[in-house]
């Protein structure tokens, strides 16, 4: 078997899947067309009292006026959640001492607000009234996330009620931003714009949003819902790790519409999601949706939420059964059977410039690793208005994407961006690098990310500058195994935790390798693989990158162009270390 031969086997047997259904149990799953509704644990018991839409009168009324010390235990640590609402961590706290204290403990007087943002679409005005609260009540903090939301700290629940006002008066809003409930519908970056996009999917993301963001019925899920929807054949929304996502396709004879895949999430146990096999129209898209994420309400397991995922059933059902499921009891009609969408050419992050379907261009700029601020998002939104514009995209991969440039203003628009650290032709190190919160706010952190992850792309840009690279290494930094920075599908994923170097314990990261998305240019999406053994240091980020990096790009076949992580599932664990 050649090198390349070699390769692309070890793309084809990458591992997919990382969960099985549960154990035959004696015990009720607390599924609730099987089991009832009778609650199981204290989770589900509040949730059934007070699922936490309502929750938002008694801060306006009652918490911002009697302070952080009014809030009821279970408002605060459960419904607050469903406004955007987290308490961020406590300064001081060592990552040592996160398993070991309590949220009571762990928790400060301050919250990370969420603020949604579906299909990521923003206008300046938007981004001025964000920048504006970052400022005033946020001491200038402000994150993109992965999720294509922005998230604010040191919020004071005396603040929220203004700060709702503010964002509800340009068309904003936190509602079920976190929480057991259905979350922010990632979108298509450059929907409505691009030249060679398919379908513009920001009337299903509406309807999506319109009908059911705030439903009652709906408010109550064994755990939190992740929808993915794009038009573009870059399929740039991560759609493979998304409970329901659409996908666009082309069908021979029904024409644009969508392919539906369903149960895909990362975590602790990753999953990456499937396809039902069926073509969705435009039009049923919102019915879809509603169909599957019942089928979550109805018969997803909530005894246990370490298994209250719907990957865990679909493990159980398979797709055959999922689709006759959706199809008999929810959409009381039968989807035509629908091609899987070809693979995507080019790259998902949409960083650089582009030329748009109407002449104008947009531009893909990469903060380091989604953090900006208060003052930079205000100036940003300068900056674009200067330049003709006034709309402006976050997307799944912590980038922004101004839209609608004049030829003219494209140059000085890149510019005077880059001089707010907003680089549209980043090097390829910076341009794949994310990284989750970590310790500095999050509560369930062990390591620090951000700072760590930053020190490291500076160090490296220097480290290999003059090594020519094939393609963005995707470098994804997590501050604990709950991957929200999407570890296991990264080139490099780095998980954060304890680990022991030179007999010592330190704060470090157990290392993943060669995994990937669709919209990372790979041949086909996988998980990425341990090795035993593997540690890093927190402060050996860089070391590790470059010396990983440089082996790659010794050992591998040019010739079939072989990437990174191809090269890292069949590469002797000799190498990788």
């Amino acid at each position: 078997m050649t090198i390349s031969d070699t390769a692309a086997h070890a793309a084809s047997e990458r591992p997919r899947a990382a969960v099985r259904p549960p154990r035959a149990s004696s015990k009720p799953n607390g599924q609730w067309k099987i089991d009832g509704t009778a609650p199981l644990n204290g989770n589900e018991e509040w949730k059934q009292v007070d699922n936490g839409l309502s929750v938002r009168e008694r801060i306006e009324q009652t918490y911002s006026k009697g302070g952080f010390a009014s809030i009821d235990p279970t408002d605060l640590h459960g419904r607050f959640r469903v406004w955007g609402l987290y308490t961020q961590r406590k300064p001081g706290i060592d990552g040592g001492r996160t398993a070991t204290l309590t949220p009571e403990e762990l928790e400060d007087e301050f919250f990370m607000l969420r603020v949604r943002i579906d299909g990521g679409q923003l206008t300046t005005a938007q981004l001025r009234v964000i920048a504006g609260i970052s400022t005033e009540f946020g001491r200038d903090s402000a994150d993109i996330t992965d999720r294509q939301n922005i998230q604010l700290h040191w919020i004071r629940v005396e603040d929220v009620p203004e700060i709702w006002r503010r964002l509800e008066a340009v068309g904003l809003q936190t509602t079920e931003a976190c929480g057991d409930v259905p979350r922010v519908v990632l979108g298509s970056p450059v929907a409505g714009i691009a030249a060679d996009e398919l379908i513009d999917p920001t009337p299903q993301i509406t309807e999506i949003t319109d009908r059911f963001i705030g439903d009652e019925t709906l408010a109550n899920l064994p755990r939190k819902f992740k929808t993915a929807i794009t038009g573009h054949p870059s399929q740039d929304v991560v759609h493979e790790i998304n409970d329901v996502a659409f996908v666009a396709v082309e069908h021979p004879e029904l024409g644009i519409g969508y392919d539906l895949w369903v149960g895909g999430a990362l975590s602790t146990t990753p999953r990456l999601g499937e396809r039902l096999g069926t073509f969705v129209r435009p039009d049923q898209v919102a019915d879809a949706w509603h169909g599957v994420t019942q089928i979550f309400r109805d018969y997803g397991y909530r005894r246990l939420r370490n298994k209250a995922r719907l990957k865990f059933l679909l493990a159980e059902w398979g797709t055959e059964k999922f689709r006759q499921v959706l199809q008999d009891e929810y959409l009381g009609y039968e989807l035509p059977d629908g091609p899987a969408a070809p693979k995507p050419l080019t790259a998902g992050d949409h960083v650089g410039v582009h030329e748009q379907k109407d002449g104008r261009f947009y531009v893909g700029v990469t903060p380091i690793v989604g953090r900006v601020s208060g003052p930079t998002l205000a100036k940003l939104a300068d900056v674009i208005e200067a330049h003709g514009s006034s709309r402006l995209r976050t997307t799944p991969h912590q980038k922004l994407v101004i839209l609608d440039v004049p030829a003219e203003n494209v140059e000085p628009l890149v510019a005077e961006l880059d001089a707010l650290g907003l680089q549209a032709r980043p090097s390829l190190i910076r341009r794949g690098t994310i990284a989750c919160t970590g310790i500095e706010f999050c509560k369930l952190a062990i390591v620090e990310t951000k700072v760590n992850a930053t020190a490291a792309v500076l160090d490296l840009e220097e480290r290999l500058n003059g090594f020519e690279l094939p393609h963005p290494i995707s470098l994804h930094v997590n501050g604990c195994p709950n991957s929200c920075a999407r570890i296991q599908t990264a080139d490099i994923g780095l998980k954060g935790q304890l680990v022991t170097i030179d007999g010592e314990q330190v704060p470090g990261y157990q290392v993943h390798l060669g995994g990937g998305l669709a919209s990372q240019d790979r041949d086909e999406p996988g998980l990425g693989r341990t090795v035993r053994g593997l540690k890093v240091a927190a402060d050996g980020i860089a070391d590790y990158v470059e010396r990983v990096v440089r082996r790659f790009l010794a050992d591998r076949d040019a010739a079939s162009n072989e990437t990174f992580a191809q090269w890292a599932h069949r590469a002797e664990e000799e190498a990788l270390q």
